[in-house]
């Protein structure tokens, strides 16, 4: 038998694991000095007899840089959400590198040999790319600039050595232009559809695209197209930043910088303008509320709260907090805690899917001059011929495509019964609510430590900086994606029931993480639900600042999401007053009622339309 030379063993190694990546037995790998790509080929630099380790690691890149497109992207859709051609040259750029840094985050995030693979392409791409020999930043690619900031968010990766002098010219004004929008990029990445909205969001921001031409391409507020009409090309080309749009739109910017004199007045009377409208009450909350697809959302209500560091808080997923023998043994334990208290909330649960299928069922208009044909009125024809036909129309339903976040206090006062209760009302209402075509994301809020963890020790190996703000290390917990289906979540909700889980709450923060969730997702209706058993409360904090600084932030981001967001807001409260912070909250007083007081709110939720 023919032993094959290694450049041959490479190149069939190489083809097997592009297909095996993509899912996709066609994908193919061939060589070539240009390194493009096209359909279901990657064309990839060789190696060379002499096997270069470098040259083997980009030939891998770009292979499953094209495997992971393959796998991961919807060209179809990507062409629908995609700038038209009347907009900014630089638009479609920026959201073509956007889509690459989506999908190949997704490949790096699983699989460590093509994170180290896509690094070494990321070497190569900018080698040759305008960024390292820019002097100004008019000479910067646009697009290639926030694809590496983008792909550092969404892998924490830092940018080539070689670009980073070129990349620091118009990183500054990148990141205040458009920071809240490349922060959620990382909360929707499983998502196209979700992520293309920000993306378009973001262009806005960049000035690159304009909100009504978003508008026209994505009816309401962004929700998720099912098909474009247009059958678009494969977007399989690796993006490289133009330089002549890019030069010429980052020297409009540049001028634009230069002249902020001029542009601040205009931006303080903009300012003074949304400062009347929020301080106008109804009318403001209206606005904000009929314009869901209005930009610069800010991050988080204007305030003197702070943070003393986010150097040491974590989102995680629930799996990733324990091993899967102990997730599995901690669902049993949930499933021996839910026996007791399943028979009630699963009635009141099938009440409540009843409700929700009632709204969303299909009614007629009989009787109608057109439509579709009525066969069950044709005997009247038959039995009188000169009747004529008969037509029914359907009507439309008003049950919108809606999404509901649950998001639960995990602080030590749950501890016990509440938490138990929580989680089984969570699992059956996630059960529910999937039924019903209702997606359903559930979250929990804590702190990785009892009294200020790292950020507290930060604090004070600086000297005890006065109001520091924030002394402890946020811990949200992400139990159930809302494109998650329960089977895949299932086991995570288990793990409300882990010791040593359960600690202190800082209640506005994730309120703000929650809402701000929510926004990135495609649905047009937005549902908001807390559980919580008590006020804000972690020790660290309220003897540095003040004993109600927490309370105070935590009334002013239900203010402000209650006025100004499109998130519908509600709060069930355990032995605790929270009808004192929400406008639409209930206080139970036993957590046994808390099935009850869930459906209820969700019931009420729902047929306000």
């Amino acid at each position: 038998m023919t032993r094959l030379a290694p450049l041959d063993r490479f190149r069939h190694a190489l083809a097997g694991a592009t297909r095996a990546i993509a899912r996709d037995v066609e994908a193919d790998v061939v060589y070539g000095s240009d390194g493009a790509a096209s359909g279901k080929t990657a064309r990839v630099v060789s190696p060379g007899p002499s096997m270069e380790p470098r040259l083997v690691a980009e030939a891998r890149g770009g292979a499953d840089a094209v495997a992971l497109r393959l796998r991961h992207h919807d060209p179809v859709l990507h062409e629908t959400r995609a700038p038209r051609g009347g907009e900014d040259a630089d638009a479609r750029a920026v959201f073509d590198a956007l889509e690459a840094a989506r999908v190949e985050a997704l490949g790096a995030r699983s699989m460590d040999g093509v994170r180290a693979n896509l690094a070494e392409l990321a070497e190569a791409r900018v080698r040759t790319d305008a960024i390292v020999r820019a002097r100004t930043a008019a000479e910067v690619p646009l697009a290639t600039a926030v694809g590496l900031i983008a792909r550092q968010r969404l892998t924490g990766q830092e940018p080539p050595q070689a670009a980073r002098a070129g990349l620091a010219l118009v990183a500054p004004w990148i990141e205040d232009q458009a920071g809240a929008e490349l922060d959620a990029l990382g909360m929707t990445i499983d998502d196209q559809a979700a992520y293309a909205t920000l993306v378009r969001r973001l262009l806005e921001d960049l000035d690159l695209a304009d909100a009504d031409e978003r508008a026209d391409d994505q009816p309401d507020d962004g929700g998720d197209d099912d098909q474009g009409d247009d059958d678009g090309p494969d977007e399989d080309d690796e993006v490289e930043g133009d330089e002549g749009a890019s030069g010429g739109d980052m020297e409009m910017r540049s001028d634009r910088q230069e002249s902020d004199e001029g542009d601040d007045e205009d931006g303080q009377r903009d300012t003074e303008q949304d400062e009347g409208d929020a301080a106008s009450g109804d009318d403001g909350a209206e606005q904000a509320r009929t314009n869901p697809s209005r930009r610069n959302w800010s991050e988080a209500p204007a305030g003197d709260y702070r943070e003393y560091t986010k150097r040491f808080d974590e989102v995680v997923e629930a799996g990733e907090l324990c091993d899967p023998e102990e997730l599995v043994r901690l669902r049993a334990y949930l499933d021996q805690q839910m026996s007791q208290l399943q028979g009630v909330v699963t009635r009141l649960a099938n009440r409540l899917q009843r409700r929700l299928m009632a709204q969303q069922a299909r009614s007629w208009d009989f009787d109608q001059e057109e439509g579709l044909l009525d066969a069950a009125r044709l005997a009247r024809v038959i039995v009188a011929p000169a009747h004529s036909l008969s037509y029914k129309v359907e009507r439309e339903t008003e049950f919108k495509d809606t999404v509901v976040s649950l998001l639960i206090d995990n602080s030590g006062s749950m501890r016990g019964r509440p938490i138990s209760i929580a989680a089984t009302c969570a699992d059956i209402m996630i059960r529910t609510l999937e039924r019903c075509g209702v997606a359903t994301e559930v979250l929990g809020f804590t702190t990785r430590a009892w009294k200020g963890g790292q950020s507290r020790e930060a604090w004070l190996a600086e000297g005890r900086p006065p109001e520091p703000g924030r002394l402890n290390d946020l811990r949200h917990i992400i139990y159930k994606r809302a494109d998650q289906p329960y089977r895949h979540a299932r086991r995570h909700l288990g793990l409300m029931m882990r010791e040593g889980l359960l600690k202190e709450n800082i209640d506005g923060e994730a309120l703000i993480w929650a809402h701000n969730r929510l926004l990135a997702r495609p649905e047009e209706r937005r549902i908001l639900l807390v559980i919580s058993d008590g006020a804000p409360v972690d020790d660290s904090t309220a003897s540095a600042n003040g004993g109600t600084y927490l309370e105070k932030h935590l009334r002013q981001v239900i203010g402000w999401i209650e006025t100004r967001s499109t998130v519908e807001l509600a709060a069930i409260g355990i032995g605790h007053d929270v009808t004192r912070y929400y406008q639409r909250a209930v206080t139970i007083m036993d957590a046994e009622q808390l099935g009850g007081a869930l459906i209820d709110q969700l019931a009420a939720l729902f047929d306000s339309k």
